[in-house]
């Protein structure tokens, strides 16, 4: 496959069948959550957004696993409670296979917020980062990373505007966020840097 700056590749078992998601310029495109199991056991449910088209290409009776290849992709939705920042993969391509699960994500992009660091209870050394990861047509996506132990200490040397390359995986963590309506349960997604460099 040739080098672009947002590159994944899961493979798991689908949640929930495909829904229609929304339409633009005269395609429609379909949302589904695919279930991804680490090697802890733990299961990340992964949202995927497709085009129809490509959707079509895949016989999703059959129970077995999908290969899903293509990008990661932030949105900004707006609502009258605030701005939320969607992150999702965009499928290019779907297969389904016999194959173990994977989830393999490389992104370059630029830090667009001055890196956190900060320090588990336990001592485990953690940077956050956000980054902006450059797309067609002079877009990018934001998003956010999470780094541990040393290449934490490393990249949260770095500032604004400096930019890296990482590998890792992409990973969902829920959350209570308080609003007015009262506490809600809410998915947050993120990328989990297994090694990153400054490029």
């Amino acid at each position: 496959m040739e080098y672009t700056a947002n590159q994944i590749t899961i493979r798991g078992t689908l949640f929930r069948l495909p829904e229609l998601s929304h339409e633009n310029h005269g395609k429609q495109f379909y949302r589904f959550l695919l279930e991804v199991p680490r090697l802890s056991g733990t299961v990340d449910l992964l949202p995927v957004v497709v085009r129809e088209d490509v959707l079509n290409q895949v016989d999703l009776s059959g129970g077995m696993s999908l290969t899903v290849q293509g990008q990661i992709r932030s949105h900004n939705n707006h609502n009258p409670t605030g701005q939320r920042l969607l992150i999702f993969v965009y499928a290019t391509s779907i297969e389904a296979c016999d194959e173990e699960p994977a989830n393999e994500v490389c992104l370059t992009g630029a830090l667009c917020k001055p890196p956190v660091f900060r320090k588990t209870p336990l001592g485990r050394e953690i940077c956050d980062i956000m980054l902006a990861v450059p797309r067609a047509y002079r877009r990018s996506d934001y998003l956010p990373c999470i780094l541990w132990g040393r290449t934490a200490q490393e990249i949260s040397q770095l500032t604004v505007g400096d930019s890296i390359t990482l590998s890792g995986r992409m990973q969902s963590r829920q959350y209570r966020k308080v609003t007015p309506d009262g506490e809600e349960i809410r998915t947050a997604y993120e990328i989990s840097a297994l090694c990153a460099s400054p490029t």
